[in-house]
């Protein structure tokens, strides 16, 4: 498959690790009950690519590590787009301070509203880091074009990773392995926003029927999914025909109309994508990284 790799620039990008935040008020549930859980932030130990994303005692929950660029000031919240921008699923990231300096790992996926970028490290990583610590991410992947099929959009992608998924071309759409397929109804907040290319919208999950029945109640952090008659090429919007993937990035949550985070990688407003549903649909699968539980 041909692609505009060679032509990509790869560029350096920095953050920390973004401590847990929360509100004094509590997190009110979508029926109406009033609950205080652990959420977005910090280095989340027990949750990794590969765990199932629902039924966890928490809202939003990250795994792995949770990074930004901190401060309140313009020029740092111009520099936490970039690296929200130029992150991409996929990338390699070192730890450049503290006990874990040196330690290698990948970005898993973008966290809009908080503009968390989310990594994954090892188990023995994850142990030695700090909130303190420094992370360095090569950005890589924005800008990618695939030449044989112009109407797929291509975003928060790394070019290694899609060499990794081994992808085809057939009659006229890119196959795509999927864990799971999303009808447009179900997807909520972040609908609306300006661009795909940073943070994630999510699956709402209030209504426990239909996600069983539709088989996403198995859903893993990491996986691949399919959103139907769904545009992600500039913000996020329905459109009958239209077919974008994406990569689920943080838990379930209590709050109405939000649900298992999901970043986008591809997109086509004329549904130029196939999804598969394969046993083998998530990053972690070509990144080598599944948590053994998972």
């Amino acid at each position: 498959m041909k692609t505009n790799v060679k032509k990509l620039v790869k560029m350096s990008v920095q953050g920390q690790v973004s401590p847990p935040v929360k509100g004094r008020e509590y997190t009110v549930k979508h029926d109406g009950q009033p609950m205080v859980l652990p959420g977005v932030g910090g280095i989340t130990y027990n949750v990794k690519i590969g765990d199932p994303v629902m039924d966890w005692v928490a809202d939003h929950v990250e795994p792995g590590v949770s990074m930004k660029i901190t401060g309140a000031d313009r020029q740092q919240a111009a520099a936490n787009a970039g690296l929200n921008t130029l992150a991409c699923i996929g990338n390699k990231a070192k730890v450049i301070s503290g006990d874990a300096k040196g330690a290698e790992g990948y970005v898993t996926g973008k966290h809009g509203g908080i503009e968390h970028v989310l990594v994954y490290f090892d188990e023995e990583t994850l142990e030695k880091m700090t909130l303190d610590d420094k992370i360095l991410i090569q950005g890589y992947g924005v800008g990618m074009k695939i030449e044989e099929l112009p109407e797929v959009k291509v975003m928060n992608l790394d070019p290694g990773l899609f060499e990794k998924m081994n992808l085809n071309i057939r009659d006229g759409k890119l196959e795509v392995p999927v864990a799971g397929v999303i009808p447009p109804e179900l997807m909520g907040s972040g609908l609306g926003a300006p661009s795909a290319y940073t943070g994630d919208y999510d699956l709402t999950t209030q209504d426990r029927e239909i996600i069983k029945e539709l088989g996403l109640d198995k859903l893993r952090f990491g996986d691949i999914v399919a959103l139907e008659n769904t545009d992600n090429s500039y913000g996020r919007c329905f459109k009958r025909g239209a077919v974008s993937i994406g990569v689920v990035v943080h838990s379930d949550c209590v709050v109405a109309g939000h649900g298992p985070g999901i970043t986008t990688i591809f997109t086509s407003p004329q549904g130029k994508i196939n999804p598969v549903k394969k046993d083998k649909a998530n990053i972690g699968d070509f990144l080598g990284i599944l948590s053994k539980e998972g």
